[in-house]
C-alpha cells in the first residue's frame, strides 16, 4: 500500500534509506551516504506533504518524494514540457531486501497517475548517471534524458536529467 507519510514513519524511511547507501556503496555506486538523504530533508517533505511511503504487513519498504517545486539547479535543463505544472520526484527508495519485486514501478505508477490526476504537465527527475539499473528503470518507463546536472559534494559524475510529458 502507498500512502502519505507520517511522523512516525521518519525513522523507518531513513532506515530504508541508508540500506539503499550502503547497498550502493558496496556495487561501486557512490550516490547516497550517510549524510544524504538526511532526517532533516525527509522532515521538510513531511512538512510539504510531499512524502509517501510503501508498505507492505505495516513495514516500511520504500518511499518517494512528489513535489511541484522546482529546484534552482534545473534552470540549465532545457525541458520537453513548458516549465509550469510538473511534478518533480525526489528519493525513490526500496529497501535493499525488497528490492525486485516491483515496488518501484509501484511507487512511479503511484507518482506518474497521481501527476495525470491533478492535471500536472510532466513528470521530471534527475538520477546518477553511473547507477546504470536507474537509468535503464526510467529509460524503460518511457522518460527522455535531457541533461545533466552536477553536485561536485556527491560526485565528479553527472546526474542524468530526466522528463515524462504526462498531458
Amino acid at each position: 500500500m502507498i500512502r502519505p507519510a507520517k511522523a512516525k514513519d521518519l525513522p523507518f524511511i531513513l532506515e530504508v534509506t541508508q540500506s539503499c547507501a550502503r547497498h550502493m556503496i558496496a556495487n561501486g555506486i557512490f550516490q547516497w551516504n550517510e549524510q544524504y538523504p538526511s532526517i532533516e530533508a525527509f522532515q521538510k517533505d513531511l512538512d510539504r506533504e510531499e512524502l509517501y511511503v510503501f508498505e507492505q504487513e505495516e513495514k516500511v519498504l520504500g518511499a518517494v518524494v512528489m513535489s511541484d517545486f522546482k529546484d534552482p539547479f534545473y534552470e540549465a535543463i532545457q525541458w520537453k514540457c513548458p516549465t509550469g505544472k510538473n511534478m518533480y520526484i525526489h528519493r525513490l527508495c526500496v529497501h535493499p531486501i525488497a528490492q525486485g519485486k516491483g515496488y518501484a514501478k509501484a511507487l512511479m505508477d503511484f507518482a506518474e497517475n497521481k501527476a495525470r490526476k491533478e492535471g500536472f504537465q510532466s513528470v521530471r527527475l534527475d538520477t546518477f548517471s553511473l547507477n546504470e539499473k536507474n537509468v535503464a528503470f526510467y529509460t524503460k518507463r518511457g522518460y527522455s534524458r535531457l541533461g545533466d546536472i552536477y553536485f561536485p559534494i556527491k560526485s565528479k559524475a553527472p546526474f542524468h536529467c530526466f522528463e515524462l510529458p504526462i498531458s
